[in-house]
């Protein structure tokens, strides 16, 4: 009796100290705010300019350098991650980054896999279009007897409301890029009609082709923010409070002055 007395209480023993030591576990994995203690990792696709663009080789722009801001803000050290547009969200989803800045529209569809913080921005969805074109406004895409081949950039909001608006009504043929440069070098080589992209990043398209233009008419109005994934509520609170701080005491419009000139 004595002994089966011993190995009851061996037993309990041991089933408290697994308890325990799987508690310890439970809180270190929970320990660090970020996926790397640390370290802000913000992923991006560095394509966008004047958000993100290399410059000297080294990633610049306005998220960039909001992001910058922000981890000072926190005690952490910034890391930029660079990869395809269409995997910026899905990667932040998983767990894999911190956040996401790339120039990203808030859209009930990516709520869906990440929140948002407050918006620190306001983007535009403009045309490009060879000098002479026959398009000459965004009506012009919705004419029923003009079927226009449109260039965007994959995943990016140009992509979806030219699907929704042009494509899935059997208006326009949409051809996908990898890059927002390379729709304009497509358009650039007349393998496309237009470019449905960003009004800031098609400033600096423009720039750089001659024999390009922008249309006067806007395609669609929408506002930035920070992705984070939905189970760090932490570092969603902590990072929408410092963009907040840095939105209330100028600093984000100096950044966005920086870059962006009132032309």
């Amino acid at each position: 009796m004595k002994r089966i007395t011993k190995i009851l209480i061996a037993v309990l023993a041991l089933t408290m100290l697994l308890s325990i030591a799987a508690c310890g576990g439970k809180k270190d994995e929970g320990s660090s705010l970020t996926v790397e203690e640390g370290i802000l990792t913000m992923v991006t696709n560095v394509d966008f300019p004047p958000y993100e663009f290399y410059q000297s080789g080294v990633a610049a722009g306005i998220d960039v350098e909001i992001a910058g801001a922000i981890a000072a803000k926190l005690g952490l050290e910034l890391r930029i991650e660079d990869i395809d547009f269409d995997s910026v969200i899905a990667s932040v989803e998983m767990g894999k980054y911190d956040m996401a800045m790339a120039g990203l529209t808030v859209t009930d569809e990516r709520k869906e896999q990440v929140n948002f913080t407050v918006s620190y921005a306001t983007g535009v969805q403009v045309i490009i279009v060879p000098e002479g074109s026959s398009i000459t406004s965004v009506d012009d895409l919705f004419e029923d007897d003009a079927f226009h081949t449109i260039g965007v950039q994959l995943a990016t909001t140009g992509d979806l409301y030219s699907t929704w608006d042009l494509e899935d009504e059997g208006l326009a043929s949409i051809e996908r890029y990898n890059k927002g440069t390379d729709a304009v070098m497509a358009l650039v080589a007349t393998k496309i009609d237009c470019v449905i992209i960003d009004n800031e990043p098609a400033k600096v398209f423009v720039s750089l082709n001659p024999g390009l233009k922008i249309l006067d008419t806007e395609f669609a109005v929408e506002d930035y923010a920070i992705g984070i994934n939905k189970n760090n509520t932490e570092l969603l609170s902590k990072v929408d409070e410092a963009l907040r701080a840095l939105i209330a005491d100028g600093t984000v419009q100096g950044i966005i002055d920086k870059y962006i000139t009132s032309d």
